[in-house]
C-alpha cells in the first residue's frame, strides 16, 4: 500500500507539471500523431480496396470461368458451355457475362484509363441483389445503351445522357447505378448480346455468374460441373474469387504501409526519448528530493513511463481522429492488377485499424519512456539535488 501511494503521488506530481514542459511534450505528441496518421491512412487504402472487391460477396453466388483462367479477362466460355452451366438443377439464377475494357478520360486531368465494361443478361441483377438505379433508366435490351456505376461515374467522364465510343460504335449512357459499395460500381453495364457483336465475340462469354438455391449445394454444383467431360472449368464462390483478386494489391499496400510506419516510428521514438530525457532533467531536483524522502526507485520509473504513455496515447488519438476525418470514405481509383482495369474504391478507416494505430502509439511511448525512466531511477541522490 505504501508503494502504491508513493507511485500515485509521484505520477500525479509529474502530470500536473506537464504544462511546464509544453514545447517538448508537443514534439512527442506530434511525432506519434504523424506516425499513426500515415499508418492508418495507408492501410485504410488496402482495407478499402479489399472491401470493394470482396465486400458483399456471397457464398450462395458462384463464379464459373475457363479452367486455368486467373481473372475474367483471360477466361472464355462458349454459348453451349454456358447453357450446360445454367441447366444444373441447384441453380436459381444464372447469367453469362462478357468482360471487356474501354478507354475513357478521367474527370480530374483528362488522361485515359482502362475502365471495365460488363455485358450482362437480365438475371445479372437478380444474382447480385444489391444493384439499384440512382439516376436515369436501365439500358434497353438489343440497343447500344449502357449504365454506369456510381464509382466509375465519379472518376470518369461518363455522364447520364452523354455517349461514349465502344468497339468503334457510339453508346448512349442512360443511367447510373449503385451496388452497395461493391466492385460493380467501378463498371459500365450493357446488354451482353449487343456487346458481343460490338467486340466480335460471337456467342462467347467471359464468365457465368450463378446464384444457387441453397448455399449448401455449392459442393454438389462444383462436382457436377467438374465431372462433366464436356467442360473444363474453374469454379469458386463469389467471396473466394474476389478475395483472391484483391490479394496482390492489398498485400503490396500493407507491406509499404508497415514499412513507412516503421521508419516514421523510429523517428517518433527518438522524439519521445528526447522529450522524456528533458522531462527527467527538468525534474532532477524533484526526483532527488523524493528519493531522499524514501520514495522507491520503481515509483519514479512508473511515473516517467505513465507520462510517456499518456503523451503517446494523446498523439495516437489525434492521429487516428485526423485519419478518420480526412480519409474515411475518400474515393480514389487504382489499377486492379488482376484485370488491368481501374477499380474505384473508398478508403476504409475501420475500428480494427484505429486500434492498431493506438497500439503502435503506445509501443512508441513505452520504448521512448523506458530508458529515461531507468535513468531517473538510477540517478544518485546527491547528483540529482545539485541539478535544476
Amino acid at each position: 500500500m505504501i508503494w502504491i501511494r508513493q507511485t500515485l503521488a509521484v505520477t500525479w506530481q509529474s502530470l500536473i507539471n506537464l504544462p511546464q514542459r509544453t514545447a517538448s511534450s508537443l514534439v512527442a505528441v506530434t511525432g506519434v500523431a504523424g506516425v499513426v496518421l500515415v499508418f492508418v491512412a495507408v492501410l485504410s487504402m488496402a482495407y478499402g480496396f479489399q472491401k470493394t472487391l470482396a465486400g458483399g460477396g456471397s457464398d450462395s453466388n458462384m463464379i464459373v470461368l475457363r479452367s486455368g483462367a486467373s481473372s475474367e479477362m483471360d477466361s472464355g466460355l462458349s454459348g453451349d458451355q454456358t447453357r450446360i452451366i445454367k441447366d444444373v438443377p441447384s441453380v436459381e439464377f444464372a447469367a453469362g457475362e462478357l468482360f471487356v475494357l474501354a478507354t475513357l478520360p478521367r474527370r480530374s486531368n483528362g488522361s485515359d484509363s482502362n475502365v471495365p465494361v460488363r455485358g450482362v443478361e437480365p438475371a445479372s441483377r437478380d444474382i447480385r441483389g444489391t444493384i439499384e438505379l440512382v439516376e436515369g433508366r436501365w439500358f434497353e435490351e438489343g440497343k447500344q445503351e449502357l449504365v454506369v456505376g456510381v464509382g466509375a461515374h465519379s472518376q470518369f467522364d461518363v455522364d447520364v445522357g452523354s455517349s461514349i465510343r465502344l468497339g468503334q460504335q457510339d453508346w448512349a449512357v442512360t443511367g447510373r447505378f449503385s451496388a452497395d459499395g461493391g466492385l460493380a460500381e467501378s463498371e459500365l453495364w450493357a446488354d451482353a448480346r449487343v456487346l458481343q457483336g460490338a467486340y466480335r465475340r460471337g456467342n462467347n462469354f467471359s464468365v457465368v455468374q450463378v446464384r444457387l438455391d441453397d448455399p449448401a449445394s455449392a459442393q454438389s454444383f462444383k462436382d457436377q460441373l467438374t465431372e462433366d467431360p464436356r467442360l473444363s472449368l474453374k469454379i469458386a464462390s463469389e467471396r473466394e474469387f474476389y478475395s483472391e483478386q484483391s490479394q496482390i494489391l492489398s498485400t503490396l499496400i500493407r507491406v509499404v504501409g508497415y514499412g513507412v510506419a516503421i521508419l516514421m516510428a523510429l523517428g517518433a521514438v527518438f522524439g519521445a526519448l528526447n522529450t522524456m530525457y528533458t522531462a527527467v532533467s527538468d525534474r532532477a531536483r524533484e526526483i532527488g528530493t523524493l528519493r531522499a524522502l524514501g520514495f522507491s526507485s520503481s515509483s519514479i520509473v512508473v511515473s516517467v513511463m505513465v507520462e510517456a504513455l499518456i503523451l503517446a496515447l494523446a498523439g495516437g488519438l489525434i492521429g487516428g481522429a485526423a485519419a478518420y476525418l480526412v480519409f474515411n470514405g475518400f474515393t480514389v481509383s487504382t489499377l486492379n492488377y488482376a484485370s488491368f482495369s481501374q477499380v474505384v474504391f473508398g478508403f476504409a478507416v475501420t475500428p480494427q485499424l484505429l486500434t492498431q494505430g493506438i497500439v503502435m502509439a503506445l509501443v512508441i511511448g513505452f520504448i521512448g519512456g523506458l530508458m529515461p525512466a531507468l535513468r531517473a531511477a538510477r540517478m544518485p541522490v546527491s547528483m540529482a539535488l545539485r541539478q535544476g
